[in-house]
């Protein structure tokens, strides 16, 4: 699960449904659907569909296609449409400024915006991966509980990568409900579910664990490099939803394609096949998880829209 999938409930809840085996119907033992690329590919796509076609029911008249995509800065008129009294708010004045060379500043603004979209679309891509592969060796309760604790990893970013401060109280409330959902995690393994807990340790839990901390890291980069986006180039949530899952869906797709070695977590398969031919095969001849993977994109992109709403107007870690 990434960082968008990753603060989503209904979409983490569908990651678990796909990592479950599913029957053959060739005869042959059921099997894990393992294409990590594929199924991120799927949700990017569903995502960025979904965030285009909110774009283009808001678009006010007149906008361009530009403006809707928030490629360029909004125009004079656009800024008294959306206000709806002929008045801007830019920098207390109803002037807007006129650059020299508006192309230029356009297209230096375009680049500088897909570039930190792209970056985020490659942090995503490597991220997915090690909480999808927690899940085959911890609880998914246990998963949800360890994600709870991106208020540190989120934090811990904006201040060291982005020199952000927040207000002292922000600090002990992170601090407390982190410690919170540690004694929560300690101790609820009592009774007749400890020997459970115990048993899921010895088996690899260690490791599901580690996938959690580092899937929690990048996603306390990703979303603090979110935060910076939308400080810089004042974009809405949407547009940022946009942009972002099409360059994952770039970057995923590319990947899927290419025979790649097996790498841990990241392509734990040991087929040279490219892995778009594995997870189409795999869906052939387990149809089954086909509604599944259908289910996983589709909450995923619903639940993005709302989501990047939320980030844009309170922060990341209010969000979280």
């Amino acid at each position: 699960m990434s960082n968008q999938s990753a603060y989503k409930s209904s979409s983490a809840y569908m990651a678990r449904s796909v990592s479950i085996p599913f029957p053959a119907i060739d005869g042959g033992p059921d099997a894990k659907f393992k294409s990590v690329l594929f199924l991120n590919t799927c949700q990017s796509a569903a995502s960025a569909l979904s965030a285009i076609i909110y774009l283009y029911i808001r678009r006010r008249p007149g906008q361009s296609g530009q403006e809707m995509l928030g490629l360029v800065e909004p125009t004079l008129n656009s800024e008294m449409a959306a206000n709806g009294n002929g008045h801007t708010h830019a920098n207390g004045s109803s002037k807007h400024p006129h650059p020299k060379h508006p192309e230029r500043v356009a297209h230096k603004r375009t680049k500088a915006l897909l570039i930190a979209c792209f970056r985020i679309a490659v942090l995503l891509t490597v991220a997915a991966p090690f909480g999808f592969a927690a899940l085959s060796h911890i609880s998914y309760p246990t998963m949800v509980l360890g994600k709870s604790c991106k208020l540190i990893p989120v934090m811990i970013a904006n201040v060291f990568l982005y020199r952000r401060k927040f207000a002292a109280y922000k600090y002990l409330v992170v601090a407390l409900v982190t410690a919170g959902i540690t004694m929560f995690m300690g101790f609820s393994n009592e009774g007749a579910s400890k020997k459970h807990a115990n048993t899921e340790l010895n088996r690899n839990g260690l490791l599901g664990i580690t996938y959690v901390l580092i899937n929690l890291a990048l996603d306390g980069v990703i979303n603090s490099t979110q935060d910076e986006i939308f400080s810089r180039f004042k974009i809405t949530g949407q547009q940022m939803m946009f942009f972002t899952n099409f360059c994952s869906t770039i970057v995923t797709s590319s990947l899927a394609v290419l025979p790649l070695p097996y790498i841990p977590v990241i392509h734990p398969s040991h087929s040279t096949r490219p892995e778009l031919a594995v997870a189409l095969e795999f869906l052939r001849t387990h149809p089954s998880a086909v509604g599944p993977l259908l289910k996983f994109a589709l909450t995923g992109a619903m639940g993005q829209l709302f989501i990047y709403e939320t980030i844009q107007h309170f922060g990341s870690l209010t969000l979280v």
